[in-house]
């Protein structure tokens, strides 16, 4: 790769540290599109001994460009996201992915191919550490910071995604644990 090249992804990539996302940290500010994926990404690495079958590095992979779109759309909260943004985005994304040199190119691609089939064991796993960090990463955040549909959202999201494992059902549960305390401990103060 040339050094222009490198610098060029390096510049659309880094943009995802400023597109914000509907989540907020717990440090009450808004959280990052690349802070998401580093926290997801944190979440992979964690949690590998747990799928001994899998090729972790590969769901490292989809992790970290699973997200690459909202470098051209910005942020779309799932609960308002329509199918034509799904579709803007995809487009976009392929037309990125598009620039890259040979070799990243297919490899890329065929990320995005498979994350969007769901049928690996390495995208079902993906796909679960993303609806999984945005439940934590809400009961991270401050309660003043949730939108009313959020409520009942954080308690049901993620729930088929995370099916098929027992581990990450046991996760879920816990999440829907600390999201129900939260919840109530913000009814009992008002």
């Amino acid at each position: 790769m040339d050094a222009r090249t490198f610098i060029d992804i390096m510049r659309t990539t880094g943009r995802l540290k400023d597109m914000t996302r509907h989540s907020w940290t717990a440090g009450g500010r808004h959280e990052s599109v690349a802070e998401h994926t580093y926290h997801l990404l944190m979440m992979a690495y964690f949690c590998r001994d747990e799928f001994p079958e899998a090729d972790m590095v590969r769901v490292m992979e989809m992790c970290l460009f699973h997200d690459m779109g909202e470098a051209f759309t910005g942020d779309i909260p799932t609960f308002v996201k329509t199918d034509a943004d799904e579709e803007k985005e995809a487009r976009q994304t392929a037309a990125w992915i598009d620039t890259l040199p040979e070799g990243y190119r297919e490899q890329v691609r065929g990320l995005f191919a498979e994350m969007e089939a769901m049928e690996s064991t390495e995208a079902r796993i993906y796909k679960a550490l993303d609806k999984l960090e945005a439940v934590i990463q809400h009961n991270e955040a401050d309660i003043a910071t949730w939108l009313p549909l959020e409520y009942q959202l954080n308690l049901d999201y993620g729930q088929e995604e995370t099916r098929f494992s027992e581990f990450f059902r046991k996760v879920r549960q816990l999440a829907k644990e600390d999201s129900e305390e939260k919840i109530a401990r913000e009814k009992r103060q008002n």
